[in-house]
């Protein structure tokens, strides 16, 4: 069944127009020239390039039907004969069981094809939200790392979209175990190697120390003091303090004459020549080489522990951050015992007489040099990343995306599993709809071979020729050709043809030969549809005898047959309109839609009409004449019509003495009178030939046409009443 029709951008569609239903019989009404063909040829043709935007939406199962003026011009028009329609013959009981038969298996296997497509699309709409919901919940990765300082964007390079990112994180294993490099650490190695902080780093320098040898000197163990042979070594041993004395020497005079000088020590002058140089021999040559000695060592243990550079130095560079509290504590360390053996070092050369000991640092400088080695090795590693660092990129994207695998797969493990699981769902029933599709294939084939053997045009032939009979024709009929063909025959004239017709007749017989192809097949070997008929306007050359017979033909053989799934019928004739319209209330609600096509100067457009809606067609051409936005071939066309209508019922005026009035005779009203005045209204899209066609002059001949006939009054109500 047809649920929605589309049109747009052929013909007065300019816009796109929808028509939109859920009932089996659409009636739709509309004036000439309003956009039934054009509605109608598409449905005949839905494929045709210039139709392009429009659409229809219709299953393989079933087929559209479509009678109007193309459909009669390709069936009669272009040929002498006509095309032959098949009928099942009723008179094979045996065969027709048989295919009844097999027509109630084809039904079957199709519904069970319908069930699997059914199955197929309700797997796929469950995985599909399954599918949006796992998207969305990967999508997160995105939105996290894309934002804020964006350091780990470039791992998102090309997977900023839902299902790129989720096919590529879905392809990759699981780890086995969980990744040791946390996000925070592989956002910093991301940072250290690119962007504008990214730099090279020269080695922090470690502690060369080539003193050791002195902090293990017995020097510092012994008391150095002066010699023993001098007079005074006994005195200055038992005062216990020849450092005091040796200090003294500085102060003890350069010249001592006969008279004593002044004693440093004792502050009285009792310093001869001959004490003061018993107390400088006290001070011999190995005293003197012990103190060079000690002071030697000092200035160069010291000159060696200076080496040491600031702990800042240590602290700025950004490598040592990992293990800065081991640094400092090793700095320190190192630091506290050089400082400690200086401060000995230098108590001894000032007190040699006393004893120092030295901290041995080799077990301090090795520990600070190794951590150094360690944070050296980071910087070196640093380096060659920097000299690499597409590579070197490429190995933290893969750490990132290893972490990323780990933390989603929660979500990415169930949806896998069930992906597998729905595709070996729908595999399944795709081989089940496979083998139940070849199944209707063998018994449409069947359902054709037998209907062979029965299928004849006699049958065809007999109901339209009873058709005519029953609306009152029988100056001509049609007989059988040849094995597949009609032939339209008059009385008394076997040599005539199709195109000896009248119109009237033209549209009898060609619709009577629609309803029966619409009841049999096109060929012999035509398998069953679900059938789809359209119907263009079958009374527009009709007598009014005949339309009440049409009306009734489409209601019992069409609205009420089982055979066809839709119908829709278009027609200009309100009449016909009424006679189609169910006038049970219910009853239309239920089986029956109707629309109204109009135009404008904007295009054609549908829509919905309620029953009550519905004027007679004489009202309708007022409400066309009063609308100047018409286009200007219906506004004439309606214009011939009213004054057909009421003149042919009120006074059987002839239009041709009407126009021949002297009020009529202006020459802005010359191009109103020849089209009024023509033999029939069915050439009004000729009006568009007149250059000179004006609403304003075509509306003023009106007028005048009602006011001298004596009928003002009439025309004024009817424009005044009649609203657009």
């Amino acid at each position: 069944m047809i649920s929605k029709i589309q049109l747009q951008g052929v013909a007065s569609y300019q816009s796109l127009v929808t028509l939109e239903t859920d009932k089996k019989v659409n009636i739709v009404y509309g004036l000439n020239g309003t956009g039934k063909s054009t509605l109608s040829n598409f449905l005949y043709e839905p494929s045709a390039p210039v139709y392009q935007k429009c659409s229809v939406g219709i299953g393989p199962d079933e087929t559209i039907l479509v009678y109007n003026q193309r459909f009669i011009r390709e069936h009669f028009y272009e040929s002498e004969n006509l095309k032959g329609i098949f009928s099942l013959s009723k008179e094979n009981k045996e065969i027709e069981e048989k295919i009844n038969i097999a027509e109630g298996e084809l039904s079957t296997i199709e519904t069970s094809v319908e069930l699997e497509e059914e199955s197929i699309k309700e797997e796929q709409n469950r995985m599909s939200k399954l599918r949006g919901k796992t998207f969305e919940t990967i999508f997160e990765i995105k939105r996290k790392y894309t934002g804020g300082d964006r350091v780990l964007e470039c791992c998102l390079d090309g997977l900023k979209r839902k299902e790129p990112l989720f096919n590529h994180i879905a392809s990759l294993p699981k780890p086995e175990v969980e990744p040791e490099k946390t996000i925070q650490q592989i956002k910093s190695e991301v940072e250290s190697i690119s962007g504008d902080s990214a730099q090279r780093y020269a080695p922090m320098p470690k502690f060369s120390f080539g003193e050791h040898q002195i902090e293990e000197d017995n020097l510092f163990a012994q008391i150095i003091v002066g010699s023993k042979n001098s007079p005074v070594s006994s005195l200055i041993t038992e005062l216990k303090n020849s450092d005091w004395v040796r200090k003294g020497l500085d102060y003890i005079p350069k010249k001592i004459g006969d008279k004593p000088a002044k004693c440093p020590f004792c502050q009285e002058e009792t310093m001869t020549k001959l004490l003061a140089s018993q107390i400088e021999n006290y001070f011999d040559q190995s005293y003197d080489n012990a103190i060079n000695k000690i002071s030697n060592f000092f200035g160069r243990y010291t000159a060696a522990a200076n080496g040491l550079h600031s702990f800042e130095s240590y602290k700025s560079n950004p490598f040592t951050e990992n293990c800065l509290s081991q640094v400092a504590e090793m700095y320190r360390d190192l630091e506290k015992a050089l400082s400690g053996n200086i401060a000995a070092i230098r108590k001894k050369v000032e007190t040699p007489s006393i004893q120092v000991s030295l901290v041995v640092t080799s077990k301090y400088i090795e520990d600070f040099n190794a951590i150094i080695n360690l944070i050296n090795k980071d910087i070196s590693n640093h380096n060659k990343r920097l000299e690499n660092i597409d590579n070197e990129l490429a190995t933290l994207k893969g750490k990132f995306w290893e972490l990323m695998r780990w933390d989603y797969d929660q979500t990415i493990a169930p949806f896998l599993s069930e992906t597998a699981i729905s595709k070996k769902i729908i595999s399944d029933a795709i081989d089940r709809k496979n083998n139940a599709t070849k199944k209707v294939l063998e018994k449409r084939n069947e359902i054709a071979n037998l209907q062979k053997t029965t299928v004849n045009i006699e049958e065809a032939v007999t109901n339209i020729n009873h058709a005519l009979s029953q609306l009152g024709i029988a100056d001509f009929s049609i007989k059988r050709h040849s094995d597949e063909l009609y032939k339209v025959i008059r009385t008394g004239n076997s040599d005539a043809d199709f195109s000896s017709l009248s119109e009237g007749e033209k549209m009898i017989i060609s619709f009577l030969y629609f309803c029966e192809l619409c009841r049999g097949k096109r060929s012999a070997s035509e398998t069953p549809k679900k059938k789809i008929v359209v119907i263009d306007d079958p009374v527009s050359s009709l007598s009014h005898i005949y339309v009440y017979n049409v009306g009734q033909l489409l209601k019992t053989d069409f609205f009420s047959s089982d055979v066809f799934e839709q119908v829709i019928v278009l027609t200009h004739s309100l009449y016909f309109f009424y006679e189609l319209a169910d006038s049970n209330h219910k009853r239309r609600k239920n089986t029956q839609k109707l629309f109204r096509l109009s135009k404008n100067n904007d295009g054609t457009n549908i829509k919905k009409m309620k029953y009550e809606e519905v004027q007679n067609d004489y009202h309708s051409y007022w409400t066309v004449v009063n609308d100047k936005s018409q286009p200007p071939a219906l506004i004439a066309n309606c214009m011939r019509n009213i004054i057909e209508y009421f003149f042919n019922f009120v006074q059987k005026a002839d239009l041709s003495n009407v126009v021949q009035k002297a009020e009529l005779q202006e020459n802005r009203l010359q191009a109103f009178c020849r089209y009024i005045n023509r033999e029939s209204h069915s050439l009004g899209q000729n009006i568009f030939d007149f250059k000179e066609f004006n609403y304003d002059d075509f509306k003023e001949g009106l007028r005048l046409v009602f006011e001298v006939t004596g009928y003002p009054e009439h025309y004024e109500k009817m424009t005044k009443s009649i609203a657009v």
